[in-house]
C-alpha cells in the first residue's frame, strides 16, 4: 500500500516539527537550568541531581547577591545609560544615515570611505583612551553615551533602508513646503519602525551588558554599572575568602557557583522581558535594510 502525497507531507511535517522541538529544548534548557540552580540551595546543588526544578528552594542566593550598598545606584546608572544611550544612538545614527542616503550628496564617496575604514580598523585601546581624555569624557556619564552614538554597522543598514523609501514621499513633502528636518521626523522615522526597533534592541542590549567602559574609563563608584557590579560579585565569589566568611556562606547554603548563576539571571532577565515586544520587528528590520546596497 503506497502512501499518498498528502500523507507523505504530513509525515515530513511531523518529522520536521519533532526535530525543531528537540533543537528548541537543547537551546532553552541551559537557561532553565541556570534559573532553577539560582533558586536552589547552593550546597545542595553541589550534590548534583537538580535537573527539572529546585530541590531545596531558597532566595538566599539573590539576597546575598543584592546585599551590596552600591547595587541600586548601579542599577539606576545602567537604566539611565541604556535608555539615553539607545535613544541618542538610534536617533544620531538615523540622522547620519539619512544624510548619506541622498545620492546627490556632495563628497558622498569620501564619507563612505571614512565610514568603511572606521568600521574595519581601530587605533586600539590606548589611543582610544587618549581621545576620551582629551574630550574630557573620562570618569563621566558621557563616556557611556557619546562614543556609542554612531554605529557604523547600523549606519550602512539604515542607508540601504532609507534608499528603499519611495522618492515620491519626499517630493510630495517638498512640494508642500517641508524641509529635510520635517521630512525626516514626520515621514522617514514613522515608516522606519522595523529598522528603529531592531537598532534599539541591539543598542539597548549592548548598553545593558557593557562593563569594560566602566572598568577602564570610570573611577567614581557612583558611576559603576550593573554589569560591572556583577563582574565584581563573580570575581569576589571566585576569590579565596577567610574562614568566617566561608562559614557564614556555608550556613546560609550559598556557594560561589550559586552566586554566579544568580548574577546571570539578574543580567538576562530585563532583556528577556523586553525582547518579545520587539521580536516582530527584528527580522523585518534586518532584511529590509540589507536587500539593496
Amino acid at each position: 500500500m503506497t502512501l499518498s502525497q498528502r500523507q507523505k507531507d504530513r509525515i515530513m511535517d511531523a518529522g520536521v516539527a519533532i526535530v525543531l522541538f528537540m533543537i528548541m529544548l537543547c537551546m532553552l534548557y541551559p537557561f532553565y537550568y541556570v534559573l532553577i540552580l539560582s533558586f536552589n540551595k547552593g550546597t545542595d546543588s553541589l550534590l548534583g541531581g537538580v535537573y527539572l526544578w529546585p530541590r531545596t528552594f531558597t532566595f538566599e542566593n539573590y539576597a546575598r547577591f543584592l546585599n551590596d550598598p552600591h547595587w541600586y545606584q548601579a542599577f539606576l546608572v545602567t537604566i539611565s545609560r541604556t535608555v539615553s544611550g539607545t535613544v541618542l544612538g538610534v536617533l544620531f545614527t538615523c540622522l547620519v544615515a539619512y544624510g548619506l542616503s541622498h545620492r546627490d550628496l556632495m563628497f558622498r564617496k569620501s564619507y563612505f570611505t571614512i565610514v568603511i575604514f572606521a568600521m574595519y580598523f581601530s587605533g586600539g585601546l590606548i589611543p582610544y583612551y587618549v581621545v576620551l581624555r582629551s574630550l574630557g569624557l573620562l570618569n563621566s556619564f558621557g563616556v557611556y553615551i557619546i562614543p556609542s552614538m554612531l554605529s557604523t554597522f547600523f549606519l550602512l543598514i539604515a542607508i540601504s533602508f532609507f534608499r528603499e523609501i519611495p522618492q515620491e514621499l519626499k517630493e510630495s513633502a517638498h512640494i508642500d513646503g517641508a524641509n529635510e528636518i520635517v521630512i525626516f521626523y514626520k515621514i522617514i522615522m514613522p515608516v522606519s519602525m522595523p529598522l528603529i526597533a531592531t537598532m534599539a534592541l541591539f543598542t539597548g542590549v549592548g548598553q545593558w551588558n557593557s562593563w569594560l567602559d566602566s572598568a577602564y574609563f570610570v573611577q567614581s563608584e557612583q558611576l559603576r554599572t550593573l554589569a560591572f557590579r556583577m563582574m565584581e560579585v563573580i570575581n569576589k565569589s571566585s576569590a579565596p575568602v577567610d574562614a568566617l566568611a566561608a562559614a557564614n556562606k556555608a550556613a546560609a547554603g550559598v556557594t560561589s557557583y550559586s552566586l554566579q548563576v544568580a548574577a546571570m539571571v539578574v543580567s538576562i532577565a530585563p532583556i528577556v522581558c523586553v525582547y518579545p515586544f520587539l521580536q516582530k520587528f527584528f527580522i523585518q528590520g534586518i532584511m529590509l535594510g540589507s536587500v539593496k546596497g
